[in-house]
């Protein structure tokens, strides 16, 4: 640890795991380009951004679904209430 404790000296200090230390500490590195060798990961910028797909993904999906629906509404009415043409 920079400050010169262990991850179990600082949860004692701050009320949380060791793990959540550990957890904080390593993606600190990640998000500053030096992830641990053996540990690799998001920063927590390519997490947001991954978030922000993700969403706009299932956004699009849902667009997509609707469009495909209306199309297929709008193609059944209009065999409905087309009439023969007539080839005089």
């Amino acid at each position: 640890m920079k400050a010169g404790k262990s991850p179990a000296e600082l949860s004692r200090e701050f009320g949380c795991s060791a793990q959540t230390i550990a957890n904080w500490v390593g993606q600190d590195a990640i998000d500053r380009g030096k992830p641990r060798p053996g540990k690799d990961g998001l920063s927590s910028a390519e997490r947001e951004e991954l978030v922000r797909l993700r969403r706009e993904n299932r956004r699009l999906q849902m667009e997509r679904d609707i469009l495909a629906k209306a199309t297929a509404w709008f193609a059944a009415k209009g065999e409905k209430t087309s009439t023969p043409s007539s080839n005089s």
